[in-house]
């Protein structure tokens, strides 16, 4: 259903438009672009670990004015919910289209086009109808999942592109209040003081901004995917981004309760941060625990601060789309490979089947066509049925 959605943007844009005797300046200046390239161009941002907390999916502690102000002018999806909890089956789902059923991928351990199906995916359906296709970041999951090549070359045009800093992001880089370095699950960092002075989602904006600047002449219509690697564990993001958010103003989850009679299938003891050293240190009984409540706090803290990392970073982006002439020409999607639970039901994880673990933001941008959506529906968006 992704696929079908930016496909049929693509190629309606340009009929709608040529169909209204009478448009606004906007419109008219849409439509000459398309004239001259002939097809919308598409930036598919892709964040990890990002559940609907965004202002403009109505959360009023999260501060993300540059994915506001994208949903201002886009259709935002309200009840999207990815086919399962974990990146690998998650992407790979979205991506071609299928249900993990049929991928068969439900961990990280086999490729679709050998295990499964030799399925089109997404990007190579786009590079199949002349576009140039571009990898920035965590777009497919890495490794046996995407066959350790990002599916190059059936989806890309040119070889992906992975940040060289994200070799450190479970190092012991995070200081700690012993002065030492640890590999923790909290880590606002100075930026000046980590391994080749930046983190991974600034190379990756650099990067996609660098590719904009190259194909914005080419006479074929491109389709660029930038995966952002937050506000996925550890939380590693500037340090300043934390001062958003005074620990005073935190809460917990609203239902930080296990339900009870939960069968035990439907949990999920949070391995992932039981292996991060500050977590480590605060001896959590396994499998339900619960978290100390002032540790609770940090890690909503956190996960929210890491949040509004990613925001400027997708407002960079956004805002050299604009500064190239792109804006007009160029359809945008963004969108999460799945959320993440922050205390709710007593988990802090994916891998469950819980709302705040498949809901995922979900905002389709159309030149001269998307507007915002006044009141929304009722129906889920389920990321199926690709051709």
């Amino acid at each position: 259903m992704l696929v079908c959605l930016i496909w049929y943007a693509c190629i309606g844009a340009f009929a709608c438009l040529h169909n209204v005797p009478s448009m606004p300046a906007s419109r008219t200046r849409v439509l000459n672009g398309l004239q001259e390239k002939g097809s919308l161009n598409v930036l598919l941002i892709v964040a990890d670990d990002l559940r609907p907390s965004l202002g403009c999916f109505g959360d009023t502690v999260v501060k993300s004015p540059n994915i506001d102000q994208l949903a201002s002018k886009s259709n935002v999806f309200h009840n999207a919910f990815v086919q399962q909890a974990v990146c690998a089956p998650s992407r790979t789902s979205f991506l071609t289209g299928r249900r993990p059923d049929t991928t068969r991928l439900y961990d990280f351990g086999s490729y679709w086009r050998e295990h499964a199906g030799n399925y089109t995916t997404l990007p190579q359906h786009f590079k199949s109808s002349g576009y140039i296709t571009m990898s920035v970041g965590k777009v497919f999951h890495p490794g046996i999942a995407s066959n350790h090549s990002d599916d190059y070359p059936y989806s890309w045009s040119t070889r992906p592109y992975h940040p060289s800093s994200y070799e450190y992001e479970k190092k012991k880089v995070c200081k700690g209040k012993d002065g030492k370095l640890h590999a923790n699950l909290l880590c606002p960092v100075d930026v000046s003081e980590m391994p080749e002075g930046t983190l991974p989602d600034m190379q990756s904006t650099e990067e996609a901004v660098r590719l904009l600047k190259a194909v914005k002449d080419e006479s074929h219509p491109f389709f660029l995917a930038v995966g952002y690697h937050k506000p996925h564990i550890p939380f590693r993001y500037p340090q300043e981004f934390l001062k958003l958010y005074p620990l005073e103003n935190m809460t917990l989850a609203p239902d930080p309760e296990i339900p009870k009679g939960m069968p035990t299938v439907a949990y999920n003891p949070w391995t992932d941060i039981r292996k991060r050293e500050d977590v480590q240190a605060l001896n959590v009984s396994f499998p339900y625990g619960p978290i100390p409540r002032d540790f609770q706090l940090q890690i909503r803290q956190s996960y929210f601060a890491a949040v509004s990392y990613l925001d400027t970073q997708a407002g960079q982006l956004l805002s050299a789309l604009d500064d190239l002439g792109l804006a007009n020409e160029t359809i945008v999607v963004f969108t999460s490979d799945h959320g993440w639970s922050l205390g709710e039901h007593g988990e802090w994880a994916k891998y469950s089947n819980f709302d705040v673990a498949l809901r995922v933001p979900l905002i389709i941008y159309v030149p001269g066509t998307t507007a915002p959506t006044p009141k929304p529906g009722d129906k889920t968006f389920p990321f199926l049925d690709p051709f």
